[in-house]
């Protein structure tokens, strides 16, 4: 069986596929591979393709008048997107750079187009997708509005315990692989300010810090300051 097509089978987005199907979309799909700190498309950039992460982890971020960065997403193997060209043929509406070493399959949309015809529920999982991203952004919107560093930080850390958190033995461990650089931008603050507000948090029990982990001891005492 090619990698392709295993691989395709672990990915949510195309599991309820048949075989059949599965070569179709492989059969069309492009491989490429893109160092760390590549840009994969920029905003604004004509779309043209779906993206799958094989492997590594892509930013999606947008940029301000004045040059801030403000990340969308940390998006990492099994993940899909740019889907929305598929439904408005517009350009890229934002900027998708390689954060790590990372392998993708390309869709074009006139064979995603295709595939759409021949598996209609593939649309119905694309809208759920925009609908759970289009709700993270609401909520990020929200919380640059009304919420203080420490609101912005505790509601970022309850959208990564949804996303991937996992079980610890003394709490949640969030699966995640963000810098603090990473989480600032995520939150529209400094790397210096996340530090201090994740060192507070810690000294109030709500989170332990061990090296890049981030274990969260109290996620109802997090949910007050959210």
């Amino acid at each position: 069986m090619p990698l392709e097509i295993a691989y395709l089978r672990k990915v949510p987005f195309f599991k309820d596929l048949s075989a059949e199907d599965l070569e179709m979309v492989a059969g069309v799909m492009v491989e490429r591979f893109y160092p760390k700190g590549t840009i994969l498309f920029l905003e604004g950039e004509r779309g043209e393709a779906l993206f799958v992460i094989a492997s590594g982890r892509v930013k999606i971020s947008k940029s301000s008048a004045d040059g801030r960065e403000q990340i969308l997403h940390i998006l990492g193997g099994g993940d899909i997107f740019a889907e929305v060209v598929l439904f408005d043929r517009g350009p890229y509406p934002a900027t998708a750079e390689a954060v790590e070493d990372t392998r993708c399959w390309l869709l074009h949309n006139t064979d995603m187009e295709q595939l759409l015809q021949a598996q209609p529920m593939l649309s119905i999982k694309l809208l759920r997708i925009m609908g759970r991203r289009l709700r993270q952004a609401q909520l990020l919107i929200r919380d640059l509005a009304l919420h203080d560093v420490y609101g912005r930080t505790a509601g970022l850390l309850l959208r990564l315990i949804k996303s991937g958190g996992k079980p610890h033995k003394n709490g949640i461990t969030l699966d995640v692989q963000l810098t603090r650089q990473e989480m600032a931008s995520m939150i529209g603050t400094s790397r210096e300010t996340v530090a201090r507000v994740l060192s507070r948090f810690q000294k109030e029990g709500i989170l332990l810090l061990d090296k890049q982990e981030i274990i969260i001891l109290d996620a109802e005492k997090l949910q007050e300051w959210a």
